[in-house]
């Protein structure tokens, strides 16, 4: 890991195509900038996270329980017109 101590106005390169700006520091904590291609992913740490519990959990999901499981959940099915009314 590096550690590297930045003020408001500097900024990092990560190769040849982004950059983090320090735009702003104080007790609450750090706001950056990052100038990076369009087809580069920014992603917070913790909703990459999320994702990837999403995925686990989804993945233990039976195909012959599906149909049982969202009868569970009717408000949130989207074929069941009724439960929505």
């Amino acid at each position: 890991m590096l550690i590297l101590r930045r003020r408001p106005g500097e900024s990092l390169l990560i190769g040849d195509e982004v950059e983090i700006e320090f735009l702003e520091t104080g007790p609450w904590g750090v706001k950056v900038g990052i100038h990076a291609p369009r087809g580069i992913t920014i992603l917070r740490k913790e909703l990459r996270m999320v994702q990837e519990a999403n995925c686990a959990a989804a993945r233990q999901v039976k195909i012959g329980n599906l149909a049982r499981n969202l009868r569970i959940f009717p408000e949130m099915d989207s074929h069941n017109v009724e439960a929505r009314r």
